[in-house]
């Protein structure tokens, strides 16, 4: 019932990495699930409350879970915390901890400091939680470079779809906001992208389960490096058809060679 739980939440915060992680393995799902609606209820966090004291202390909630199971105390009785601590280990909650405090950049309107601020943010906010999972599944350490690169792209693909929102908000979303800019900025992240899938091609489908949603997200690069314009009008992102096929070659395909 707690997995339900998570899938529940996933589902309705977030379908397409639903849909993703429904594709994968059943026994991945059990890892995948709490992740992720770990990684939903911590995004949601700053954006519930208008107070910024409140906000912090939701964050610093999910610190305290993580570092519970740090010190060995009994998991909440929470329906996100109690199945998240279950599929952790010590090494995998101290990973997580900086998930939680990227976030704070999302309750204030301050904007990234640099270009190496922003990309720690999408590094720790979307990557660390996927190499967790991925740990989890199976993923050696030396596909550890492949997973930053495909976790990156994944991660500023999102980012990008969700720039109309952080800006009608009053966010400062980008460091250069010019679509030169932006259109340089997904061209690299998706060469970083087609990369780092071609070179976890050959791991399990099981192990490359967590990689599924930046897989997916790649096509979206492209098209921001086509057309950057897109980004700020709200039309990033495929149709139901073409992601539709593309989650089916990504979950039941034998590699990622060709995305």
């Amino acid at each position: 019932m707690s997995i339900q739980a998570c899938a529940e939440i996933v589902h309705k915060g977030d379908e397409a990495r639903f849909r993703a992680t429904m594709a994968a393995p059943v026994a991945a799902r059990e890892v995948l699930f709490p992740i992720h609606a770990f990684c939903l209820e911590v995004a949601k966090a700053p954006w519930v409350t208008k107070e910024a004291m409140i906000a912090e202390m939701r964050l610093q909630f999910w610190r305290d879970v993580l570092q519970e199971k740090i010190d060995g105390k009994p998991a909440r009785a929470h329906e996100v915390a109690a199945p998240l601590v279950a599929v952790l280990d010590e090494a995998s909650a101290e990973a997580l901890d900086a998930s939680v405090t990227a976030r704070q950049w999302d309750i204030y309107r301050d904007p990234h400091e640099d270009a190496e601020a922003f990309q720690r943010y999408l590094h720790a906010s979307y990557v660390i939680p996927m190499h967790v999972a991925a740990r989890k599944l199976g993923a050696p350490e030396s596909a550890s470079k492949a997973l930053n690169r495909l976790g990156y792209a994944g991660a500023l693909a999102r980012y990008l779809m969700a720039i109309p929102g952080l800006q009608s908000a009053g966010r400062i979303p980008l460091v250069d906001g010019r679509p030169e800019a932006v259109a340089a900025l997904a061209k690299e992240a998706l060469e970083q992208g087609r990369w780092g899938a071609q070179a976890l091609s050959k791991l399990s489908k099981t192990a490359r389960a967590p990689m599924l949603d930046a897989v997916m997200h790649l096509p979206v690069l492209k098209q921001a490096a086509k057309t950057p314009e897109v980004v700020i009008d709200g039309q990033l992102g495929m149709g139901p058809l073409k992601t539709a096929l593309r989650l089916t070659w990504a979950s039941q395909g034998p590699t990622w060679k060709f995305f």
